[in-house]
């Protein structure tokens, strides 16, 4: 934000500090809050558009007419490590002390609105209380995910000891920053056969790195590909919301993928890999060469394999459309999800005000066993059982009857017969890399593609991110994990990027992930498979706690509920490389019940 600060005296303003538990409600479902996009339609054979539109181009210097100044604190106001959100009359803004500097910024983060004043100051950057993004308190920028945009940067002076800040009135009503991007500069007209970055799958990882490649300067030609009929959507959303629109669920509207040439080809299938001569070829025989390759399919969700399995009113959620089915399928009629994972327990959340009935059958004893462990599992469970879910535990489906080829009944091998309009199966996914079986890209016994810490797979130029790799953890000693959450893909696209660049960048975010049901969010960080004990802090049964689960002597995952800013914290130490040890747990929880987490900032430890 440029420009001198103005001549006349500003006016006084009453400081307001904010805890806003409102906007808990809000949180998960709000749409994103981008622009209501039309979806480009691919049809096949007119694949390519240009840059006909252009986005409004940020103005850097506001003018005076659209600034805001305003004294907002005394210096001695804060102490340093402190936050606050302060009035400017247009809108709020974040006020940050560290190192005797103050920094002023966005107060939501642009991801799900959060409250920021609410998350962690550390290491000169603000993590998100709900969802684990890290914002530079210098610049505003996006430092670590989930999100794609930055927070605003506002002007701060002292003048006799007072704290004056300076914004321009558009930022601070719009709260969201998308960092400068290069344009393209060679459109595909005349050689639409090749292309610098060809990218296989437009979620999350595929969209980042689209971005990632526009912000570092890198203006040559990016094609991005997808099986969806829609422009990148937020799929994470779909189990949470299944009325949503696609509208609602676009990433970027239209016109942002015109502005920047990023050109977005929609249901186009790539069905072979020549990497020895950089070409991929799609299912309807169009040939495209590239020099860059990113490999970000994703997965495909497993099916039932029983008897009946073919029959009308049985979805996998994949799509908005498959979303909107199911809820139109199961208002006031009788519904069975089959799996007690995320997207099933998801699913059968939002299902119970609309359902007649919603039954979730599951071959485990309780939900999230293998994940949360069994005192979180049961205490989750009998929330849902509150909610007039029924379970079927340790049981799986044996026939799906139809009447008229629509499905009527789900038998299970107990014997039982369920009734059933819909059936939602959620029994976990395969990687989706079938079409790369004879390419030479390496695949490992289960079909993930392996990379390096810089999503490098064993062919050069050609990287991989997403669900469907694994990739070493570095915080777990280099471990080789598959993580399929929103937030690692964001990250791995990233790091492809800025390696597709040659910038050397190499993969070390915290896993973060979160789940909602009912209005409440369960918040998780970490990589918690092979725990050997959980550790509970808080009342499970008001679904108030906070979880730690260590593996020896280490904390190698947490997870809360109504327990904020705790998973954000204990991500935000693991990232700095400190490890948590279970006596530090331990010792905290017998000596403070409090609630008090100073401990965890490393002060007094």
């Amino acid at each position: 934000m440029g420009g001198c600060f103005s001549k006349p005296k500003p006016v006084e303003l009453k400081i307001e500090v904010v805890l806003p538990e409102k906007e808990r409600g809000k949180e998960e479902l709000s749409a994103s809050g981008k622009g209501s996009p039309r979806a480009y339609q691919g049809n096949g054979t007119a694949r390519h558009f240009h840059a006909e539109e252009r986005l409004p181009a940020p103005q850097p210097y506001p003018s005076p007419q659209d600034c805001v100044e305003a004294t907002v604190c005394h210096v001695k106001d804060l102490e340093n490590g402190q936050m606050r959100e302060v009035e400017l009359g247009w809108g709020k803004v974040l006020l940050v002390k560290e190192n005797g500097e103050f920094h002023a910024l966005g107060h939501k983060c642009p991801h799900y609105g959060a409250p920021l004043v609410k998350g962690v100051l550390s290491r000169g950057r603000v993590r998100c209380p709900w969802h684990g993004a890290c914002f530079n308190i210098s610049t505003g920028d996006l430092e670590d995910f989930p999100g794609l945009d930055s927070l605003h940067k506002f002007q701060v002076k002292i003048e006799k000891e007072k704290v004056y800040v300076r914004a321009s009135k558009q930022a601070l009503q719009l709260q969201r920053r998308t960092k400068v991007m290069t344009k393209c500069i060679s459109p595909s007209a005349g050689h639409s056969g090749s292309t610098n970055v060809l990218i296989v799958g437009a979620g999350a990882a595929g969209l980042v790195c689209a971005e990632t490649l526009r912000q570092e300067g890198f203006s040559d030609r990016i094609v991005l590909c997808t099986l969806d009929r829609h422009l990148p959507y937020d799929r994470a959303k779909l189990s949470k919301s299944l009325d949503a629109q696609p509208e609602q669920l676009a990433l970027r509207p239209k016109e942002f993928f015109r502005a920047y040439g990023i050109e977005v080809l929609t249901e186009a299938q790539v069905v072979t890999v020549d990497v020895r001569n950089k070409k991929v070829v799609f299912k309807d025989g169009f040939k495209l060469e590239y020099s860059k390759l990113l490999l970000a399919p994703g997965s495909s969700p497993k099916i039932l394999s029983c008897k009946g399995k073919d029959v009308e009113n049985v979805f996998t959620i994949r799509t908005p459309e498959d979303a909107n089915r199911v809820v139109r399928l199961a208002r006031g009629r009788n519904a069975v999800i089959v799996g007690a994972g995320f997207l099933g327990m998801e699913v059968a959340a939002y299902l119970t005000e609309k359902a007649h009935s919603v039954s979730v059958v599951e071959l485990e004893e309780m939900p999230f066993r293998k994940f949360l462990g069994e005192r979180v599992g049961r205490a989750l469970m009998k929330m849902f059982e509150n909610n007039r879910v029924k379970f079927y535990m340790q049981t799986e489906v044996s026939e799906l009857r139809a009447q008229e080829g629509k499905l009527q009944e789900v038998v299970l091998k107990s014997s039982k017969v369920l009734r059933a309009d819909v059936c939602v199966v959620g029994i976990g996914a395969v990687p989706a890399t079938g079409f790369l079986r004879q390419s030479g890209i390496g695949l490992d016994s289960r079909g993930f593609i392996p990379v390096n810490k810089m999503m490098q797979t064993n062919i050069p130029g050609v990287f991989a991110a997403g669900d469907a790799v694994t990739f070493p953890l570095a915080w777990r000693n280099n471990r080789k994990v598959n993580i399929p959450h929103w937030q690692m893909a964001h990250a791995q696209g990233r790091v492809a990027a800025q390696n597709m660049l040659a910038q050397e960048a190499e993969i070390n975010t915290v896993p973060y992930l979160w789940t909602a049901m009912f209005g409440k969010s369960l918040r998780y960080a970490g990589y918690g498979e092979g725990f050997d004990d959980v550790i509970i802090q808080g009342d499970l049964e008001e679904l108030k706690f906070v979880a730690f689960y260590t593996k020896g002597d280490e904390v190698i995952a947490v997870a809360s509920m109504n327990y904020d800013p705790i998973v954000s914290k204990v991500a935000e130490v693991l990232a700095s490389g400190r490890a948590i040890r279970k006596r530090e747990v331990e010792l905290f929880i017998l000596r403070s019940k409090t609630g008090d987490m100073s401990w965890l900032t490393g002060k007094g430890s």
